[in-house]
């Protein structure tokens, strides 16, 4: 299976970074073909650049996994490319929500509405 990692890549943490090649590393070891921006989107590339190579790859997915990060924006264009594609979500990390739309929220909808 082709699975595209939805998480943020700019201001990201070493730790959240160890924590996506973890998880990445399971996946590959399963068999699944992952891509996963932090290493294999061009990030020196321009943005629109990068959001391309991004498209791309979500578009050849099978399937997206998503780590949210509320303060990526890059997160949120990912997942309006990958809800526009008509892809299927796993959220794999969520923030807590309370009542009222979020991003947070629509992404367990989503999920759950498969």
């Amino acid at each position: 299976m082709k699975i595209f990692i939805i998480g943020a890549v700019r201001d990201a943490t070493a730790n959240w970074n160890d924590m996506l090649l973890d998880y990445v590393a399971q996946l590959e070891e399963k068999g699944h073909e992952v891509h996963l921006p932090m290493r294999d989107t061009d990030q020196k590339a321009s943005g629109r650049a990068i959001c391309r190579q991004n498209v791309n790859a979500i578009a050849a997915a099978d399937e997206i996994h998503l780590f949210y990060d509320p303060k990526s924006q890059g997160t949120h264009f990912d997942m309006g490319a990958a809800f526009a594609l008509g892809k299927k979500l796993k959220v794999i990390k969520n923030i807590e929500y309370g009542e009222g739309k979020s991003y947070a929220r629509m992404a367990d909808e989503w999920a759950d509405s498969q």
